[in-house]
């Protein structure tokens, strides 16, 4: 018995029940299975709840990017391509994985933590005894809010980082904002934008899905509930940075072997 509950509770069982879960929330959706009404309250709790987060580290992250890329370009003479260096670094990857993680930091836990609270004081075989449907009234709501939201936060972020950068460029090397913004439209492309809100959907199902499969599979008492929030956080920035691994050699230029 010992063992199984151990095997119960390893990650590699659990990450096996976050993929599972994963394929039962698309099922769901594509057949219309979901409280509507729920969306609204989950939209609040990854939107406004947690914009003042991703503001402000986004936009410092943004200045710090610029001081440190303005510092050595300056030098070369180069300070025209500042705003092309902070186009492809920080617009293209820092500003969705700098997002999706405080995401996972903030809405991630707090659904690991409301459902595992749940399963470990039996509400959720309440649901069942009920005849309704775990999935669909706390799993499939949580997802679609993330997946809504997280790729509008990254563009608040994308926004609130490129402010920051040209305010350090202007204040710290009196690099002119007119010609950061335009570097930065010269190297940022159309399809960059599409692909930073792919990112950010992408990132938010992760976060999502992550957080409500550690809740679930949470066994125990109070103790445990923490140890899901806190593993559910540490495996959703692994699981973001694989996939934008991944994703930056899928959708971006091939490298050459």
């Amino acid at each position: 018995m010992r063992l199984k509950t151990n095997f119960e509770q390893s990650q590699i069982a659990r990450c096996c029940a976050a993929v599972l879960l994963f394929g039962q929330v698309w099922l769901h959706f594509i057949q219309g299975k979901t409280y509507y009404h729920k969306i609204m309250q989950h939209l609040v709790t990854a939107g406004p709840g947690s914009i003042s987060p991703v503001l402000l580290v986004s936009g410092f992250a943004g200045m710090i990017f610029t001081i440190q890329t303005a510092r050595e370009l300056v030098r070369f003479g180069a300070e025209n391509a500042v705003g092309g260096a902070f186009a492809l670094a920080f617009c293209r990857e820092l500003a969705p994985i700098l997002t999706a993680s405080i995401m996972a930091g903030q809405v991630g836990s707090a659904f690991a933590a409301e459902i595992g609270a749940m399963r470990v004081t039996e509400q959720i075989d309440a649901l069942y005894m009920l005849k309704t449907d775990p999935i669909d009234y706390l799993v499939l709501p949580r997802v679609i809010a993330c997946c809504l939201m997280v790729p509008l936060m990254t563009i608040l972020a994308l926004v609130t980082g490129i402010i920051g950068g040209v305010f350090a460029g202007s204040y710290f090397y009196k690099i002119i904002p007119e010609t950061f913004l335009e570097s930065v439209r010269n190297f940022l492309e159309p399809s960059d934008l599409f692909i930073i809100l792919l990112k950010g959907f992408i990132f938010g199902v992760l976060v999502a899905v992550i957080g409500c499969s550690w809740g679930l599979t949470t066994k125990g008492g109070a103790k445990e509930v923490g140890e899901s929030a806190t593993k559910a956080v540490v495996t959703s920035w692994v699981s973001i940075f694989i996939m934008d691994f991944f994703l930056s050699l899928l959708l971006f230029d091939q490298p050459a072997f």
